[in-house]
This record gives structure tokens, C-alpha cells and sequence, in this order.
């Protein structure tokens, strides 16, 4: 059975980036980090990547302070309701939709991070050529580290 409070991700992965939570992209995927982060059972992934850092620039909260409020045992709700209580600045519904646009749509911007989408990609599945965000590339990663066929 699986322990959404404390899961293990050596068994499953986080949710995909894509699932959102009061309309923000990512944030179930990393209060799925954090939460195994908090469990010790974090695997191969990264707490506070560049990814999630990039959530935390646009809603002004600091990794840590989320993570302690994780640890807390609070639910996605409760974990809602606080981070809407301490976003820096404020956000309006459609900044949240618009900056969720965005972050869905994000590709590899410079040579530097062309590369390591290329080399990751040829990796994983070197025949595919529909992957182009990086939500693309996270979802396949976590489908095929788990069993399923590229």
C-alpha cells in the first residue's frame, strides 16, 4: 500500500509535473518530493532541483519553510492554504494560469541545457522525437525508471 504522507520512491514515482493543485503546475509533484524527502525515501530524485526552484523564485517561498510545513504531516489542501497565506508577492489566479502556461511549455533554452536534454532523451528513448518540454521529458523518465517501455 502506498503511504501518500510519507511515500517511498524507490517503489513509484512522484505525480507527474503536469498535475496541479490550486491551479499551480509542479506543486504536487514536489510536496511529493518533500514528503519523501522528510521520510528518507527520496531515491534517485533531487529535493529543491532547478525545477522546483524555479516554483519556489515565482511564489517567493523558501524551500525549507515549505519543507517544514511537510513535515508537519499536512494534507495538499492544508498545503494549499499556507502556501497561498505566504506567497511573495501575492498572486493573482490568472499570474498562477499564466505562469503554470509557462512553466508546462518549457524547453531547453540554451546550448548547455539542449545537451543535457539530448543526452537524457537519447538515454531513455533515442527513437522518440514528440519529446519537447521538459514536462515531457519528467513524465517519460518516470514511466520508463519504473518498467514501462519508452
Amino acid at each position: 500500500m502506498v503511504n501518500l504522507f510519507a511515500p517511498d520512491f524507490t517503489q513509484h514515482p512522484p505525480r507527474s509535473p503536469r498535475v496541479r493543485l490550486g491551479g499551480f503546475v509542479h506543486l504536487p509533484r514536489l510536496l511529493d518530493k518533500a514528503r519523501a524527502h522528510a521520510a528518507g525515501q527520496l531515491g534517485d530524485y533531487v529535493w529543491n532541483c532547478p525545477l522546483d526552484q524555479r516554483w519556489t523564485a515565482f511564489t517567493g517561498i523558501d524551500a525549507d519553510a515549505l519543507l517544514a510545513e511537510v513535515k508537519l504531516g499536512r494534507s495538499d489542501t492544508e498545503m494549499l492554504a499556507w502556501v497561498m497565506a505566504n506567497m511573495k508577492p501575492a498572486r493573482q489566479p490568472w499570474e498562477i494560469e499564466a505562469w503554470s502556461r509557462w512553466l508546462s511549455t518549457l524547453a531547453a533554452g540554451n546550448v548547455a541545457r539542449h545537451t543535457m536534454f539530448a543526452e537524457s532523451l537519447s538515454a531513455i528513448a533515442p527513437h522518440r522525437e514528440d519529446m519537447v518540454t521538459y514536462f515531457d521529458r519528467l513524465d517519460l523518465d518516470d514511466y520508463a525508471s519504473y518498467g514501462g517501455k519508452a
